[in-house]
């Protein structure tokens, strides 16, 4: 275990503590895996196993990593992981630099990721904090360095407990640094299938066929990598002893993992998607409150936005803002306006979404989980109602609608927004709403556990027709009890 900089652990901690309260037992064990964890156990923290395996809320286990960050406890990483072998093909220290294009060597795939899909954000302790052995990858054993370091431990296969490591080890007839300027040997024993090679950093790989009869005596193959790609000696190979000779003609050290797929394998017409334990998505990260507010300057590039594959947008306006304005004047009615901001934007915080802007009287959130944003929209009416009895008369009177789909994350007016279809139809479907009403899609209220959330409400269905739309859709009016 690395020495702790004590100091420096005592100021961030105080400085967290004076951020927002946390319950004792959150900050005792936060404190304790930074003192005391092994080093692993501090890589590429996911924050949703942290709220498992410590038994406290998602959300404030998210919160804690984040305020963690920002004080530079902790750093965050932005990882494009593999689908089908949870490889973490890169890692990216910002969003602006973040790349969803990728290609895995290993699975010989290549594609573009959403932000929801696949992107996966973790944590890691500071090296002015704590030095980990993963901060410095050169210095990693082999197997750590692969295994460890390059793979997801938690990617399992399609609807088994078998975890896809385990599989893919059972295949490896070899693991290897190349140092650079030299040649390796590696000797195996090969079945039927083919030989696979990968440089797990580079992504630069080859595959050869093994078949024919099996020999007794071994085949030499050479391959050659030049720090960009590898190149074999051989168009293939029989079953049975091999021996791989690897000349690295590169500056910098590389590696190799060997593996012989079996013909099962290759059969396969097309890769299965791994299933994995549940982790913060970008597009999770994106919709939360926190993160807007602690981390401001993080900005998608402006020349392309980040797919995101669905994300609940839900839009509000006061009904009547104008005659307010007029009966109050301008600086009272603002001062009523933003304390009605103020409620709905802890509202949103505490069912795990955003703010995304407001525009005159109305507002515009978004929630990467469909129930979570009619939910808010349920309990938005409700502390309406509250604020309204609290203050008298002039009462607010909220109009929400909500809809769910894709959507591009972009960079507008230094703003982390939302472009697209989605965001059209949402807007439109809040304009069907009436004083103390909300309308939601026939997409939002088919998505998981919404049916069941409005199950004790007054519902209207009626076709309507929305922008961008042909013809009509359904949309679903909740009324006031």
């Amino acid at each position: 275990m690395s020495d702790v900089q004590e100091r420096l652990l005592d100021n961030k901690m105080t400085e967290m503590e004076l951020a927002r309260s946390w319950s004792p037992r959150v900050i005792s064990k936060f404190e304790s895996l930074i003192r005391s964890g092994e080093d692993f156990s501090l890589y590429r923290i996911n924050p949703l196993a942290f709220a498992r395996d410590h038994a406290i809320s998602e959300a404030e286990s998210i919160d804690l990593f984040l305020h963690a960050t920002r004080s530079g406890l902790f750093e965050m990483s932005w990882d494009v992981v593999c689908p089908q072998s949870g490889m973490v093909l890169d890692s990216f220290g910002a969003l602006r630099t973040l790349k969803t294009h990728y290609v895995c060597g290993l699975c010989d795939v290549s594609g573009e990721t959403d932000l929801d899909d696949f992107i996966e954000v973790t944590f890691t302790v500071s090296p002015q904090l704590r030095r980990l052995s993963f901060h410095d990858p050169g210095s990693l054993s082999v197997e750590d360095f692969h295994w460890k370091a390059r793979f997801l431990s938690d990617a399992r296969l399609p609807g088994q407990h078998a975890r896809f490591l385990d599989v893919l080890k059972g295949m490896v007839r070899g693991l290897t640094y190349l140092a650079p300027g030299s040649v390796t040997t590696v000797r195996a024993e090969l079945g039927p299938g083919a030989l696979a090679g990968i440089n797990v950093q580079t992504q630069a790989s080859f595959a050869l066929p093994v078949a024919g009869d099996p020999v007794t005596a071994p085949t030499r193959l050479r391959v050659r990598y030049d720090g960009q790609r590898f190149c074999a000696s051989l168009p293939a190979v029989q079953p049975g002893p091999v021996i791989v000779e690897i000349e690295n003609s590169a500056a910098m050290r590389g590696s190799l993992l060997l593996i012989n797929w079996p013909p099962e394998i290759l059969a396969q017409t097309a890769k299965p998607v791994l299933d994995f334990d549940p982790y913060m998505s970008g597009g999770m990260l994106l919709a939360r409150q926190t993160f807007r507010r602690l981390f401001r300057s993080e900005r998608v590039d402006e020349r392309e936005g980040l797919g995101i594959r669905q994300v609940t947008l839900l839009f509000t306006d006061l009904k009547g803002s104008t005659a307010m304005y007029e009966r109050l004047g301008d600086l009272n009615a603002y001062a009523l306006v933003r304390e009605h901001f103020a409620l709905l934007e802890a509202t949103v915080q505490a069912h795990s979404g955003a703010i995304v802007k407001t525009i005159g009287d109305a507002a515009m959130a978004a929630f990467s989980r469909p129930a979570d944003a009619v939910s808010a929209a349920l309990h938005m009416l409700g502390e309406i109602e509250r604020f309204n009895s609290e203050h008298g008369d002039p009462s607010i009177i909220l109009k929400i609608g909500a809809h769910c789909g894709p959507s591009i994350a972009v960079t507008l007016n230094d703003n982390l927004d939302y472009f697209g279809q989605t965001v059209n139809v949402a807007a439109r479907v809040q304009s069907l709403a009436d004083a103390g009403e909300i309308c939601i899609s026939e997409a939002l209220f088919s998505a998981p556990g919404v049916a069941q959330l409005l199950s004790g409400h007054r519902l209207a269905a009626f076709e309507a027709p929305l922008r961008g739309v042909e013809g009509t859709a359904c949309v679903y009016r909740v009324m006031p009890g």
